[in-house]
C-alpha cells in the first residue's frame, strides 16, 4: 500500500541513486501517435498485433513477443522483424509519456528501460550520458551489449562508462544511434544466457548496481522471459530488492515477489507520479 513515507521514500531514493526505475511496457500506456491517435505497442500483445498487421497471430504465438518475433523470422527472415521495430519506435512521431516527463524533471543517474521506443533518450538530449544497449547473436565478441556516449549533440561508440555522467540500459534495444533489438525467442535465449554468465552487463554498471534497490513501473511479473531477465540485471541488489506497481496482482506475482523480495504496490505508476492518465 501506498503511504505518504512511503512515496517520499521512493522520490529520495530515485533523486539520490539509492532507487534505480525499471520502466516496462505500461509506462508507455498513454502515449498515442501524433498522425492517427493510435497507442503505442509496448506490451506483448500490442506488439503481435502490430507486427501481424492489426491481426491477432495463433493462440500459441500470441503467449509472448519473442515466440511471435521468432515465428515471423523463421518464415520472413530476421530483416522483417528489425524492419518492423524500426517502423514503430525509429519512423513513426509519438506523443510524449507521463512517466518520461516526470522523470526527465528528477534525470536519475542510472534508468533501466526495458521498452525499445526512444523517449527515456530523448528525456537524457540535454545532458552528456552513456547509452547501454543489449545485443544479440552478433559474432565477433564475447560481450552482450554496446556502449554509446552521448556529448549533447551525438552518440559515439566507447569502449568505457564514464560513471560520473547517467547511465541508460537499454537491454531490449532502441533504434537510435544504430537499429539493435532483443526480440525472437533465439535472441533472448542467447542474451539471457550471457547475461546469467556475466557477459551481458559492462563492469562498471555491476558494480554500480551493488546494494541498488528498485522501483518496478508499468510491469506485470507474469511472464518468465522478462521475469528472467529482470532478476539478473538486479543481481546483487539490497535485500529487500524494492518495488513493484502491480494493480490487481495475481497469487503467481506474490509468490514471486516474495521470493525475490519485491514489495508489491498493489497501485499504478500514474498514480504515484499524480498523473491524470486514462490507459
Amino acid at each position: 500500500m501506498m503511504t505518504p513515507e512511503l512515496r517520499a521514500k521512493l522520490l529520495a531514493g530515485l533523486k539520490d541513486g539509492s532507487i534505480v526505475p525499471y520502466l516496462g511496457p505500461g509506462v508507455l500506456a498513454d502515449v498515442r501517435s501524433v498522425a492517427s491517435g493510435a497507442p503505442i505497442p509496448a506490451d506483448s500483445d500490442s506488439l503481435i498485433i502490430a507486427m501481424n498487421d492489426g491481426k491477432p497471430m495463433a493462440p500459441k504465438l500470441m503467449y509472448e513477443f519473442p515466440r511471435a518475433a521468432m515465428n515471423v523470422e523463421l518464415k520472413r527472415g530476421r530483416s522483417t522483424v528489425t524492419r518492423f521495430l524500426n517502423r514503430t519506435y525509429g519512423e513513426t512521431q509519438w506523443t510524449r509519456g507521463a512517466v518520461h516527463d516526470w522523470l526527465q524533471a528528477i534525470r536519475p543517474g542510472y534508468v533501466i528501460d526495458i521498452n525499445r521506443d526512444t523517449q527515456l533518450q530523448d528525456s537524457y538530449a540535454g545532458v552528456p550520458h552513456t547509452l547501454v544497449v543489449g545485443i544479440a547473436r552478433i559474432g565477433g565478441t564475447d560481450f552482450r551489449y554496446k556502449l554509446y556516449a552521448w556529448d549533447g549533440s551525438a552518440y559515439a561508440r566507447v569502449e568505457h562508462i564514464d560513471t560520473t555522467q547517467p547511465i541508460l540500459f537499454k537491454p531490449m534495444g532502441t533504434p537510435r544511434p544504430e537499429a539493435v533489438y532483443i526480440a525472437s525467442d533465439a535472441d533472448y535465449v542467447d542474451f539471457i544466457t550471457e547475461l546469467m554468465g556475466g557477459f551481458s552487463i559492462p563492469p562498471e554498471v555491476k558494480e554500480l548496481r551493488k546494494g541498488k534497490q528498485y522501483l518496478l513501473m508499468g510491469m506485470r511479473l507474469n511472464r518468465d522471459t522478462e521475469r528472467m531477465v529482470m532478476a539478473d540485471i538486479i543481481w546483487s541488489s539490497a535485500q529487500p530488492a524494492g518495488w513493484v506497481f502491480i494493480p490487481a496482482p495475481t497469487e503467481k506475482e506474490k509468490r514471486y515477489c516474495r521470493k525475490i523480495g519485491l514489495e508489491i504496490i498493489d497501485g499504478d505508476v500514474f498514480d504515484f507520479i499524480g498523473a491524470d492518465v486514462a490507459a
